[in-house]
């Protein structure tokens, strides 16, 4: 979108908050990102801000994205697993269902299978049994 119209600066207004949508909207260009459960005074003001060379956001928005940069686990020197793989974990150690971590994390059940997967990936475990059994005993 911001190939097409590079002068243009665009926001996004919408109800969906998943890591994988606003990520998506932020690399084709969005330079804001609200829900649309903001008040219209938010709005109005998010406009402005944009215009003024801000990039507004929902705050629930801003959070996913500061904790998607923030530091990972690092274990014997090396980054073992994210913020959000360390919450995850946690949740299926505390014997979560997939439907029930991502009600917890506020995101949607295909974000966190990918985690899962990216989990037992770094673990190079088969399944959640194995991963919790080596996440409990690290």
């Amino acid at each position: 979108m911001k190939i097409e119209c590079p002068s243009i600066q665009f926001m996004i207004l919408t109800v969906f908050e998943e890591d994988e949508k606003i990520f998506e909207a932020l690399n084709a260009g969005a330079t804001g990102y609200l829900l649309k459960s903001a008040q219209p005074e938010m709005i109005f003001n998010a406009i402005k801000e944009i215009h003024n060379g801000g990039s507004p956001m929902s705050p629930g928005i801003a959070r996913k994205i500061i904790s998607h940069f923030q530091p990972a686990i690092i274990r014997d020197g090396q980054q073992i697993f994210t913020a959000r793989e360390t919450q995850v974990l946690d949740l299926m150690a505390e014997g979560k269902l997939v439907k029930e971590i991502a009600a917890s994390l506020n995101v949607t059940v295909h974000a966190i299978k990918k985690h899962i997967k990216n989990i037992y990936l770094k673990m190079h475990v088969q399944n959640k049994v194995e991963a919790v059994m080596k996440w409990k005993f690290k």
